[in-house]
């Protein structure tokens, strides 16, 4: 129970079959409010808060643990094994994307599936590869965050979520990183976008859906579809929804993609 407290894990649905939720980074599993209702008719739906976001234990949050994404995959690993999951379809918005390739790679057994929301396996841009920024422009970035928490989300969080046309979507997201702790927030973000998995996408069998989103400044097309090629047994759509938020932004079109990959 401790491990389930620690993440404030949340089970719903009555389905045999188990779908596990996580959200990314700034966000808690309220964002995925819209989406993971669909589901729990045909799954036991499985929401949860990494360290530092939601109802999460802030007092679990470990400086050597978390200062790579294989730490909260182990958290992720350890909630699954905790409700004894076995052949799950695990959901992974963002930097969750890569958390759940790690998971799935150490722990072969726990997901069959593993649908990718908007991945990115590396921000920055290197030889052959766009990732969408230049190194400088992460360290910027980064420098603005540690400098102004506040100001950094209300400056972000708008540019990441897109669709400007609706301001409240870019709103529900300022607020949902100011809610999150400022100093984990800081760790987690340089772990975020400093990071490098291309290498773990390599090799990895379990299947696949990517989630790319027609315009994203976060993870541009051309990362979902280096994805897609690293990945052998995947399946690449493009939504035409935009912005990085699409559980949020385009929760019906993100939900009639799951649903038709997965034939429910």
């Amino acid at each position: 129970m401790a491990v389930l407290l620690r993440n404030n894990v949340e089970v719903r649905g009555g389905g045999q079959r188990a779908m596990v939720f996580a959200h990314g980074f700034g966000c808690d599993k309220t964002m995925w409010r819209f989406v993971s209702p669909e589901f729990e008719s045909d799954f036991q739906v499985v929401l949860f808060d990494h360290i530092g976001a939601g109802g999460s234990d802030l007092s679990a949050y470990d400086d050597a643990r978390h200062s790579t994404l294989d730490g909260y995959a182990d958290d992720l690993i350890e909630i699954c094994q905790e409700l004894k999951l076995i052949d799950a379809v695990f959901v992974g918005h963002s930097v969750s994307a890569m958390i759940g390739v790690l998971a799935a790679r150490k722990a072969p057994d726990l997901f069959s599936d593993i649908i990718l929301v908007g991945p990115s396996p590396r921000y920055i841009d290197d030889e052959g590869y766009v990732g969408g920024f230049k190194e400088s422009q992460i360290s910027e970035l980064l420098a603005f965050l540690d400098a102004n928490h506040m100001g950094w989300s209300q400056a972000m969080a708008p540019a990441i979520m897109g669709n400007s046309d609706r301001p409240e979507l870019g709103e529900e997201l300022t607020n949902s990183f100011c809610r999150t702790d400022p100093e984990i927030a800081k760790k987690f973000a340089r772990v975020t976008f400093l990071s490098d998995n291309r290498s773990d996408l390599k090799g990895l069998q379990t299947k696949a859906l990517i989630l790319q989103c027609s315009e994203d400044v976060i993870a541009p097309v051309s990362v979902g579809r280096y994805v897609h090629a690293q990945l052998p047994n995947s399946t690449f759509v493009i939504l035409n929804a935009t912005g990085h938020c699409p559980n949020l932004s385009a929760p019906d079109e993100t939900t009639k993609a799951i649903k038709g990959y997965l034939r429910v």
